[in-house]
């Protein structure tokens, strides 16, 4: 027998799907194309949403629509050769080649590094992420625990910390957007578009 969930559930279950989606290149690569976009905006985030909104959605969506219980099962429909090369990669490149350097490096550079001289700065960032890594093997051995952690703790607390970031960059803006400088990745975009 199926157990029907609250609606509190539905928005702790949402809230660690978002936390558990959004990771630091969410936070740090937007504010980056923003600069390098300036009056080209529009196009950049449109392009940004279908990309990094868009296709982890259609992600979940398509594990809820085929009732797969994971990745691997949901590739298999392709082929068994196929779920295993497909698998072994994705979580190679979610994983040690790309993904988990980047978490603590990510950390330590925004939140400690501008604050120490250069030469602490090595010695610092291996001891950093001793404990990060140690912190997030902690709270991940017990994955029944995820929603609690994440959904109902962790993930709030950012989206008001990052509330807060939002309505100081929009009452303090450092400039009007339509006047902002186009980086040279996005000048014939622009331009494309302005004209066309």
């Amino acid at each position: 027998m199926e157990e029907k969930l609250a609606g509190k559930d539905y928005l702790f279950i949402g809230s660690m799907l978002f936390g558990l989606f959004f990771g630091a290149g969410n936070l740090i690569f937007p504010i980056h194309m923003g600069q390098e976009a300036g009056a080209a905006i529009s196009q950049a985030n449109f392009g940004f949403l279908i990309t990094a909104v868009g296709f982890p959605f259609l992600g979940i969506i398509a594990l809820g629509i085929s009732q797969s219980n994971g990745v691997f099962e949901l590739a298999s429909r392709v082929n068994r050769i196929y779920a295993y090369i497909f698998t072994i990669l994705l979580y190679l490149v979610i994983g040690p080649f790309f993904a988990l350097p980047r978490l603590a490096t990510t950390s330590f550079e925004i939140g400690i590094s501008p604050f120490l001289s250069h030469e602490l700065q090595a010695p610092l960032l291996a001891l950093f992420s001793i404990l990060f890594f140690g912190t997030a093997w902690f709270l991940s051995r017990k994955p029944t625990k995820l929603l609690d952690y994440i959904g109902k703790f962790l993930n709030p607390l950012f989206l008001v910390l990052l509330g807060i970031i939002l309505v100081i960059a929009f009452t303090h803006p450092l400039g009007k957007v339509s006047q902002a400088e186009i980086g040279k990745a996005y000048q014939a975009l622009h331009l494309t578009v302005t004209q066309g």
